[in-house]
């Protein structure tokens, strides 16, 4: 029999053997951020299409070709977020975020899509930890959010990573360097690409991220926005050399990163690897000093990042990162007949709600079928009840991986379970091969 139909091109399911491992990448995101002073923020999946104009800016790719963008059913223009900062910039000042103490940090896990050619790392539905600060204009904050991306990157055990920063200037700045770039680009009109054509009075900095070969390679001789910043952004872009240097966090200046979105002022950064091919930046951001006003606010010195979870993982299975076992159920009832079923089930509700993981067969199938399927779920415990267990109030309680069977109390079951589980843990826990002193689980006073 045929399937209906398949995902759709550019899109990726995640399935249950591999739902740990983003789980983890997840939680480890938001634990790092939440360090730093971070809180989740969550916004909608969809936003008029004016605010990624205005926010994203209309000469960027994402713009002209990438987003997907539809007539509702009322007849507006909805875009499907591309990227996460516009729509947190658009709630913080919706929401009156921008009236509570500054600096605000959120952060988001949030899927994102664009019109891209799918390959390995670039999905066309993507995934995208990030963070943003609102209302603080200080160079610590630029390292700061560098350095929430690199204790990511180490609580992970990412090897490899290069940091790569710029400064890209302020409005006054980029104007003298904007006279620079369109005299250089001029004299090349006529091989740059149609958009590149159309930048060129619009936004000529965007030629440098054009991904055109020949644009590329036109670009490679074009001025270096680092050679046009005026004294108080050279000197912002100091001192972020200098907190980062305080950290002990290691990069390199690289006067060709403009990153791909208008937004961005003064520092820009991405972390790049080699080991996962063409795309490479597994992280980007920088900060954004005009956004909030563009979008309707009052100006607002902010800044953030975005980090592709698809590239992350990838990234993370070429290095042969560690990852954490999945979760197995702790017990697997196997039950035969219904009197054995029905206390399956009460045994089952009492487990689960004391947190326990407890598995039953649904499909209530002979004593060898439920073993076996029991295996493959790969549960810690097995017990089997019958009639006969369920007459004498007495079960087996099967060691799955030593195979060691302890008779246990059925109207007691929870309580005994805790008690031959933790048994068997402590007796199992060695350090260094020699018995573990359990007094150092306790502080002075006897406390935990």
């Amino acid at each position: 029999m045929a399937l209906v139909t398949k995902a759709i091109k550019g899109t990726k399911d995640v399935l249950p053997k591999d739902a740990h491992k983003n789980q983890y990448i997840e939680a480890t995101c938001f634990d790092i951020a939440e360090r730093f002073g971070y809180k989740e923020i969550r916004t909608p999946v969809f936003e008029h299409t004016e605010l990624f104009q205005r926010g994203v800016g209309d000469t960027t790719d994402v713009v002209q070709k990438e987003m997907y963008t539809f007539d509702d059913k009322g007849g507006r223009s909805i875009t499907l977020r591309p990227e996460g900062t516009a729509g947190a910039v658009r709630s913080y000042l919706e929401n009156g975020l921008c009236n509570e103490a500054l600096p605000q940090k959120v952060c988001y896990h949030t899927s994102c899509y664009r019109y891209e050619k799918p390959q390995a790392g670039r999905l066309r539905e993507f995934h995208q930890f990030g963070i943003e600060c609102f209302g603080t204009a200080s160079p610590l904050a630029d390292a700061e959010i560098i350095a929430v991306a690199k204790s990511i990157f180490d609580t992970l055990e990412i090897k490899d990573l290069s940091l790569e920063i710029n400064s890209i200037g302020c409005p006054t700045c980029r104007a003298e360097y904007h006279k620079a770039l369109k005299e250089y680009f001029e004299s090349k009109k006529d091989d740059l690409c149609d958009t590149c054509k159309d930048r060129l009075d619009r936004n000529p900095m965007r030629i440098l991220d054009c991904k055109s070969p020949v644009c590329s390679a036109i670009a490679e001789g074009a001025p270096v926005v680092i050679d046009y910043l005026c004294d108080e952004c050279r000197e912002h872009f100091d001192m972020v050399q200098k907190y980062l240097k305080a950290q002990s966090i290691d990069f390199t200046i690289n006067p060709k990163i403009v990153r791909g979105l208008d937004y961005y002022t003064k520092t820009v950064f991405e972390f790049v690897s080699n080991s996962i091919g063409a795309q490479g930046t597994v992280c980007g951001g920088g900060r954004y000093d005009g956004l909030v006003e563009e979008l309707g606010g009052q100006r607002t010195a902010s800044l953030g990042f975005g980090m592709g979870l698809e590239r992350l993982m990838l990234l993370m299975e070429a290095q042969n990162a560690p990852f954490p076992e999945p979760n197995v159920a702790d017990l697997f009832i196997v039950a035969l007949g219904e009197k054995a079923t029905l206390k399956a089930v009460e045994i089952a509700k009492d487990m689960r709600a004391e947190g326990f993981g407890c598995l039953l067969d649904l499909n209530q199938r002979s004593v060898r079928a439920q073993m076996k399927y029991a295996d493959k779920l790969g549960a810690k415990f097995n017990v089997v009840i019958g009639d006969n267990e369920v007459d004498t109030g007495i079960a087996k309680l099967k060691n799955m991986s030593t195979g060691e069977e302890t008779e246990i109390a059925l109207e007691t079951f929870v309580n005994g379970f805790y008690n031959i589980s933790l048994s068997e843990q402590l007796a199992d826990l060695e350090i260094n091969g020699e018995e573990f002193d359990f007094s150092s689980l306790f502080s002075v006073g006897g406390e935990k």
